[in-house]
């Protein structure tokens, strides 16, 4: 009668792979979760550079984060813009001068992703100026050739 060797030295080294794989795979949703988390802070840094922008009068560096595309889209007040260049004729139109464009915060700030290469962000905009406005937004945000763009904006104004 033969005897079967026992295959403990297999089954050990199944299992010490299978936990090695689990850990590994715990490691790799840490550091997605970790790299969309800081893509979420850094777009925020960049809203808030926009804000910087708005207030020295810079609506060009104040369009930068948008995608300079004609597939851009800007809805606001029931309506929608197509275009970098429509949506900077219209920011131009709307806001002339100083006086117009007041003092531009964010606030309320907040990011989901949408996928390894989209986000959104949510918040508050308001403008201090002679009569203040505010109101909320969401911007889409898309990787494109590496760059985080903003392919999508829809503002809106609370009713005074």
């Amino acid at each position: 009668m033969k005897v079967e060797p026992k295959r403990k030295p297999l089954t050990l080294l199944v299992l010490l792979s299978t936990v090695s794989a689990f850990v590994a795979l715990i490691f790799l949703q840490r550091s997605f979760a970790t790299t969309l988390g800081s893509t979420g802070e850094e777009l925020i840094q960049v809203v808030q550079k926009q804000s910087g922008a708005w207030n020295r009068g810079d609506l060009t560096e104040f369009m930068s984060p948008y995608w300079n595309d004609e597939r851009l889209t800007f809805s606001s007040g029931g309506k929608t813009k197509r275009g970098w260049k429509a949506t900077f004729e219209n920011y131009k139109e709307n806001y002339p001068d100083r006086s117009t464009m007041g003092k531009l915060t964010f606030s309320d700030l907040e990011t989901q992703e949408l996928g390894s290469e989209a986000m959104l962000m949510l918040g508050k905009w308001h403008l201090e100026r002679e009569a203040p406005v505010g109101g909320n937004f969401s911007l889409v945000w898309k990787r494109i050739e590496g760059k985080w763009v903003i392919v999508h904006d829809h503002s809106s104004a609370l009713r005074p």
